[in-house]
């Protein structure tokens, strides 16, 4: 029983899909957020406001071109 203790070492074990999971997790919130706010935003000009379904859709095109533009992978140079 004592001997199953000792056979863990720390930083030895292989995290891969751990980092794979964090990773895609980071991914699936970022694009979601932008699909939410697109969507809350463009509701917010068709119903709340004056300004109709046509004010809202060119909203939402151009907030999605914005989030896409400042949302996407990064290139890393040497990593």
């Amino acid at each position: 029983m004592t001997e199953a203790v000792h056979d863990s070492h720390q930083g030895a074990q292989d995290i891969s899909e751990q980092l794979t999971t964090f990773h895609s997790f980071g991914k699936m919130v970022k694009w979601g957020s932008l699909a939410v706010a697109v969507l809350v935003l463009t509701l917010v000009l068709w119903f709340c406001v004056n300004a109709g379904f046509f004010t809202g859709l060119v909203t939402a095109i151009l907030v999605t071109a914005l989030g896409i533009f400042f949302l996407r992978e990064k290139a890393t140079a040497g990593h």
